[in-house]
């Protein structure tokens, strides 16, 4: 029998876009120098594949539901983002900068179901068992149910699973895994895909949850295809500075659960501690009676998270005026600044404007925006916002101040963090019954909202 000849390809390490020769610029994604050769064998069994007949369709409303109970990892913060626990057979990727506590978090979650009496697998292709036990002592996460191992080939991880059996698979990372019937380095597109799809299929058929941990690229997006993103269920990043305690665990994705839905944690010796009251940390440390600093209230996903905005406004000689701007977006600061020059007659093109969002928290809802007008004002007039106010709205480009989602979930976190008037949109205020204990004032504008404030 002839055997059929190898294939060459040339595959974007980026995006996953194949090419048959070697191309300097990738012409689908637009990145320098990511093609990389890799070679393709022919499926050894792809008669089999075209005899299999697989299941017959059935009628949607024919299928039986089973309300399966989840699976807690003992992290109140954790199940949060995933939805209220682990599901059968879900494939979870988490991602995060390099050192920003991936693999804590994994092995503390792992520690809280092996502390439930289930059977949990680490497996772990960059360190070694004995560095593994060096970390599990350190937090603390030591258990006769956490089994570890450091391998890095598919076929014997996916022999591990059927004979150990275990509750709950942890894969660290899914970069370093290979397929020996793949002749490419590990961690090219093709062993990236190959050992997702496995691992997925595995996960579906045993119902075996299951994690990845995956590497980040320079721009925070997690390396390889964005084919990996479209297969798992449920897609985590992890957020934050490594100078800063505070960490923000993300869900982008999920399939199971709320998406922008966050858990917040504080990194300390001992490990990741999670953070029930996040409004009462990010404030703690709030300056009195300080120029340019207010008070927001976003919505991450079911929670009301309060945040301190700052801004600084300082006059420069510069033709070109720099905004410099952390935690926010950067193009919507920019618009609020045109309108508060448009609307407010404030000469802001002749200063600098500094913006930040205290605690490392990445804020992208528009409900801020009123809190960045004011910030920006405050520092600006150089006259402070009262301590006691709290401020909310999306702003548009007329000047107008629109309604808000979730206003009376924002309020009662407002009150329950003590502050006693809240600048709203009026549009909002119409729809709900206002409290006795804090006084409300909506606003119908950007001028009406800073006449209030100053």
């Amino acid at each position: 029998m002839a055997r059929k000849p190898v294939k060459t390809l040339f595959a974007c390490q980026s995006c996953g876009y194949e090419s048959a020769k070697w191309m300097g610029r990738c012409t689908e994604c637009g990145a320098w120098d990511t093609f990389a050769e890799e070679v393709r064998q022919p499926p050894a069994a792809a008669h089999m594949v075209m005899n299999h007949k697989g299941d017959r369709p059935v009628p949607i409303d024919a299928v039986e539901i089973i309300d399966e109970e989840r699976m807690s990892t003992g992290i109140a913060e954790f199940d949060r983002v995933l939805g209220g626990g682990l599901v059968a057979g879900t494939l979870v990727l988490i991602g995060g900068d390099p050192g920003i506590g991936k693999s804590t978090i994994m092995l503390q979650a792992l520690y809280g179901i092996a502390t439930s009496g289930r059977k949990v697998l680490y497996v772990s292709g960059e360190e070694s068992v004995r560095q593994l036990r060096l970390r599990s002592r350190r937090l603390q996460t030591a258990s006769p149910n956490l089994l570890v191992v450091s391998e890095i080939d598919i076929d014997a991880i996916m022999a591990m699973v059927s004979s150990e059996a275990p509750d709950v698979l942890v894969v660290d990372s899914i970069q370093t895994m290979f397929s020996p019937e793949i002749t490419s380095a590990p961690g090219s597109v093709s062993q990236v895909r190959e050992s997702t799809m496995r691992l997925m299929l595995m996960a579906k058929r045993t119902g075996v949850p299951t994690f990845l941990v995956g590497h980040v690229t320079k721009e925070g997006a997690i390396a390889g295809p964005r084919l990996l993103e479209h297969m798992v269920d449920t897609v985590l990043y992890f957020e934050g500075d490594r100078n800063h305690v505070f960490r923000i665990l993300r869900a982008v994705k999920n399939r199971f659960g709320s998406t922008n839905e966050i858990g917040v944690f504080e990194m300390k010796e001992n490990g990741l501690c999670q953070v029930g009251n996040p409004s009462a940390v990010f404030l703690s440390e709030r300056p009195e009676n300080a120029p340019g600093s207010v008070v927001t209230a976003s919505m991450e996903g079911t929670r009301p998270i309060l945040v301190e905005l700052q801004a600084l406004a300082s006059s420069t000689s510069f033709g070109t005026p720099r905004r410099t701007i952390l935690g926010l977006d950067q193009n919507r600061v920019a618009l609020l600044v045109a309108v508060m020059e448009k609307q407010l007659g404030m000469h802001l093109m002749g200063h600098d404007i500094f913006m930040n969002v205290a605690g490392g928290v990445k804020i992208m809802e528009p409900a801020v925006d009123m809190g960045i007008v004011s910030a920006i004002a405050s520092s600006f007039l150089d006259r402070p916002i009262r301590k006691d106010t709290m401020v909310m709205g999306e702003v548009g480009l007329a000047g107008e101040v629109r309604a808000v989602s979730n206003v009376e979930i924002r309020i009662s976190e407002g009150r329950k963090m003590g502050f006693t008037r809240i600048l709203a949109p009026a549009g909002s205020l119409k729809r709900m019954q206002r409290p006795d204990d804090i006084t409300l004032e909506g606003v119908a504008n950007v001028a009406a909202a800073v006449a209030l404030l100053f």
